[in-house]
């Protein structure tokens, strides 16, 4: 990217929304509709539905064909195809909002531009058999288009939807990775403490000790059951984890993210009705949707689409980033040749594979299921271990020849990721580490 006009900056330092991407579970709490009773399923469908807001989304090849063709928001709304019918799998974006706009007074007073300090991208493939989450550094400094409130010029990515709400959020994301996104949700505070109380917590594992007075977050090295206020809590630490930067809370939120899934797929939740249904609750009074994602057989279809995925082909990313001169202190730049292979993957609907899990604020799990045994004695003959991702590269260091590229379709047919694209599966158990 070359740089353009100046970056207009914030002088706010709030503390950003907790990552939204619970929005697994959300869409996959209203799978009730599809596996109850069809008396309870219909009032769970309309308790549940009557209870969304929803708001237009138009992609800007749809406005324009709308445009020359005299058709309103909610025509092309009414046109859209099933699910299974969308070529090339499903897009959708997951946006938090920090708005305190009838959040009580706990998250701090409601003052400025509202931001999406979380933006994220969950693609489904179409045969159902993968998924992959990119999670937009809040300080990714991109090429806002024209929207509504404003924009066209450049600035990180958490001013778009203060130019024009979730709609322009989507347009920022579609200029940026070149995916058309038909689906769009965006939730604020009390919707993540709500719904991880529905799901009845989540085990997250801390290798390090987490201390953030920012956030009230205090955590020993171990394993917490989170959920209500300390699930939030966790979420939205910043100064907690890794570095302190919004990168590392990344890595530290797809801790909690990978434990979820997990959870949601071993206790049965997606056949309780009684949780099922509280998650759709929890999720329908503390959301906006876009008016295509608000029809219950669209979320039953994305939900019944998670539920039987291997968690081996359910991968979270960050999307790749670095420090440049041109951008402000604080905020970094679009890695551009590592995103043009994660998104040329998810445009050609196949799944990803990062080369080692973890990043800046998360490690692999010693007690992980297949974690070696450091009591066990070591097998000269066996393969090396992957390298730590967050350990320095030695530019002098021997490249190994038979390594293959990113870029390489593996034989599992998942890309190979470049080494700065940070992430891991939902199989993979990882711990967030404190901040020292």
């Amino acid at each position: 990217m070359t740089k353009k006009t100046p970056i207009a900056r914030h002088g706010r330092l709030r503390s950003p929304h907790p990552l939204r991407a619970v929005a697994t579970t959300a869409l996959a709490a209203v799978a009730v509709l599809g596996i109850s009773g069809a008396t309870l399923g219909a009032y769970a469908a309309w308790d549940v539905t009557r209870s969304i807001q929803t708001v237009s989304l138009v992609s800007d090849q749809e406005a324009a064909a709308a445009q020359a063709s005299g058709a309103d928001g909610a025509d092309i709304a009414a046109a859209a195809p099933a699910i299974s019918a969308i070529d090339g799998g499903v897009n959708l974006l997951l946006v938090g909002s920090d708005s305190r706009t009838g959040q009580g007074d706990a998250y701090g007073d409601d003052e400025g531009a509202e931001l999406n300090d979380v933006t994220m991208l969950m693609h489904i493939a179409q045969d159902h058999s993968s998924a992959t989450v990119v999670s937009f550094p809040r300080d990714l400094v991109v090429d806002l288009p024209e929207c509504p409130e404003g924009g066209g010029y450049t600035a990180p990515i958490n001013e778009s939807l203060g130019q024009g709400g979730l709609a322009c959020t989507v347009l920022t994301v579609e200029s940026l990775t070149g995916l058309s996104i038909p689906f769009a949700a965006e939730i604020q505070f009390n919707g993540v403490i709500e719904m991880s109380n529905a799901v009845g917590g989540v085990p997250v594992c801390v290798a390090e000790v987490i201390d953030d007075p920012f956030t009230g977050v205090y955590l020993e090295p171990g394993t917490h059951p989170l959920k209500g206020a300390d699930a939030l809590g966790f979420l939205r630490t910043r100064h907690g984890v890794g570095d302190g930067s919004d990168i590392g809370r990344i890595s530290s939120q797809q801790v909690f993210l990978s434990s979820l899934v997990r959870t949601v797929k071993s206790d049965s939740t997606l056949t309780d009705f009684g949780k099922l249904y509280g998650l759709a609750k929890a999720a329908a009074s503390n959301m906006t949707l876009s008016d295509r994602l608000a029809s219950p057989d669209t979320m039953v279809s994305i939900a019944l689409a998670l539920k039987d995925m291997d968690l081996s082909k359910v991968t979270f990313v960050a999307y790749p980033n670095f420090a440049a001169d041109w951008v402000p202190e604080g905020k970094v730049a679009p890695d551009t040749e590592a995103a043009d292979i994660l998104f040329a993957a998810i445009l050609a609907d196949q799944p990803v594979a990062v080369a080692a899990p973890g990043g800046v604020a998360s490690v692999v799990d010693p007690a992980s299921p297949g974690a070696p045994d450091a009591a066990a004695p070591v097998d000269p003959s066996a393969p090396a271990a992957p390298a730590d991702p967050s350990a320095p590269v030695d530019p002098a260091a021997p490249v190994d020849p038979a390594a293959p590229a990113p870029g390489t379709v593996l034989a599992d047919g998942s890309t190979l990721l470049p080494d700065s694209v940070k992430g891991q599966t939902a199989a993979d158990y990882t711990c967030s580490v404190g901040n020292e």
